[in-house]
């Protein structure tokens, strides 16, 4: 894994040591970045299920201004700090060991918002929507804010149209790894 574009272009980033996280592929990560813009002007993003940190690392990289990076595993908080480390982002981000809903309602007391948002929790989680409801309810998101979710081919959302802000921008399969990409309209 490395940092394909941007200021830490090149970078190898450290994984996750055993089998409980699966980063995203280079092919992927570039695939995400042409869908949602290559390169970004300033910004917050959240890396809601962090695992290397791979995601947000690049759209720092690529220009977004700060970065947010959760996970509930101790070992990829660690790969985490370490990734920011060799990349020269460490002043740029915040980064918290917690469950995503805890970490969710936290940031929701500190009224932070996010422009582009990265979920994508263990297969075997399905909370997406929960999670999108959760976002758009409480406001986290800015107008026109990007969401990737990442999932098994097989996952559907089910409820996903009663989220009147959200609209459904790309939906694309990698082998067995699905992504979905959504826009915020705060006007719709």
């Amino acid at each position: 894994m490395r940092v394909i574009a941007g200021s830490a272009k090149g970078r190898t980033l450290k994984a996750v040591p055993g089998k409980s996280t699966r980063p995203t592929t280079d092919k992927v990560k570039e695939s995400i970045f042409n869908i949602i813009g290559p390169y970004f002007d300033g910004g917050i993003v959240l890396d809601l299920f962090a695992g290397t940190g791979g995601l947000a690392i690049e759209a720092l990289s690529r220009g977004m201004e700060y970065g947010i990076f959760i996970d509930h595993s101790k070992q990829s908080i660690e790969t985490i700090r370490k990734n920011v480390a060799t990349t020269n982002l460490i002043d740029r981000v915040e980064i918290y060991h917690n469950d995503a809903m805890r970490a969710l309602k936290k940031l929701q007391k500190r009224e932070v918002t996010f422009d582009l948002v990265f979920l994508d929790p263990p297969y075997r989680m399905k909370i997406l929507e929960e999670i999108l409801l959760f976002l758009t309810e409480h406001r986290l998101l800015n107008d026109q804010a990007i969401i990737v979710t990442e999932h098994d081919t097989k996952y559907k959302f089910q409820n996903i149209d009663q989220i009147e802000e959200l609209e459904q921008v790309k939906d694309v399969t990698y082998g067995d790894i699905g992504i979905t990409i959504f826009r915020y309209n705060l006007n719709k």
